[in-house]
């Protein structure tokens, strides 16, 4: 198990639960646009946001933009202490930077000693995109350990100065590489991991990238916080980590609609079906599996395995519920009672 560190009112590692994460677009100086894109990020079920600190406008803009939203922020700083330093007096509850090129080991001791001093950790954040020059002929021949030493290394540079609230990240583009990456890294350290494929495309295969990489990962046990890294509206991270989240059985907070990919054998409308009942139950109300089912071959064994679901023949379907058959009617008839049923069972 990774150590536990924390970030304002989250917990990373130590056994808590994956938390999400993403980052705003905004320019960090415009406190208005900035606020307005982390209450959309926190609405959509983000917990930690971080904003690129690039210069003293914006350093001293995290101070206003902490007061005015509810979850961690942290300042994504790079190349200058003093950024660091003013983002930590300013209020941020963690910082992303990579001590080695924030300069001298005296610089990195007062990036340091300013974030303990705070009670702030660091996320060391490695991407394959600006390895070290030191480690860039290993990483043509092996990504993954040049990231992991890389990372390690950076982690060193902290702890010659006393300090061990640290995160790491080890992130590239190519999913076999980072998962390699991240393997590597719970095998050497006990740091928590913050997960991640970057620099994944558009929305779509972003998506796809994501899942694979994330999910292999999830489901072996790593990572204790995540971000989804997409090109566009960042409220999309944090909904695809969520889906994520939920498909490893990571996440139980929401429904779970299984319905049948159709065959030569349906008799009805399982798309519309499917469609119907996700735009007509209760969301994020707590976790009810339903089923939608669309023959007699594997639905009613599948509607079995629900908490409710229905199984569709020749133009009627069967309404079950804890394995049971409580119901019978049309296709219009036992969809509307399935939804009804099933928001009553969330309370809506």
């Amino acid at each position: 198990m990774t150590h536990a560190v924390k970030v304002g009112n989250i917990q990373i590692g130590g056994g808590a639960p994956v938390s999400v994460q993403s980052m705003c677009n905004t320019d960090t100086r415009d406190v208005n646009a900035t606020v307005e894109q982390i209450l959309r990020l926190e609405q959509a079920g983000c917990e930690i946001v971080r904003v690129a600190v690039f210069d003293e406008a914006a350093a001293e803009a995290v101070r206003e933009i902490k007061e005015q939203i509810h979850i961690p922020l942290v300042a994504d700083v790079h190349f200058n202490y003093r950024l660091a330093i003013a983002a930590v007096e300013n209020g941020v509850d963690k910082l992303r930077i990579n001590p080695g090129n924030i300069g001298s080991a005296e610089r990195v001791r007062m990036v340091a000693d300013c974030c303990k001093a705070h009670r702030v950790p660091i996320r060391i954040g490695i991407n394959g995109g600006s390895i070290e020059k030191q480690y860039l002929a290993m990483y043509r021949e092996n990504p993954a350990e040049a990231m992991c030493r890389s990372a390690l290394g950076h982690a060193k540079l902290l702890e010659d100065c006393g300090f061990s609230d640290i995160v790491l990240s080890l992130k590239c583009t190519t999913v076999s590489e980072t998962v390699q990456a991240y393997r590597m890294a719970q095998a050497r350290t006990d740091y928590p991991l913050h997960i991640g494929i970057t620099e994944t495309g558009p929305i779509e295969t972003g998506v796809i990238k994501s899942a694979a990489g994330l999910g292999a990962l999830l489901l072996s046990g790593i990572g204790d916080t995540m971000r989804v890294s997409l090109t566009g509206d960042p409220v999309k991270e944090v909904e695809t980590a969520l889906a994520i989240l939920r498909a490893c059985g990571l996440r139980k907070d929401d429904v779970e609609i299984v319905s049948c990919p159709t065959c030569g054998r349906t008799r009805c409308d399982v798309e519309k079906a499917a469609a119907y009942v996700n735009a007509h139950v209760a969301h994020n109300r707590g976790y009810l599996k339903i089923a939608v089912m669309g023959c007699a071959v594997n639905g009613p064994g599948e509607a079995r395995e629900a908490d409710i679901g229905v199984a569709f023949g020749d133009g009627n379907g069967v309404l079950i519920k804890k394995g049971e058959i409580v119901g019978s009617g049309s296709y219009e008839e036992i969809l509307k009672r399935l939804v009804d049923e099933a928001n009553a069972i969330l309370g809506a």
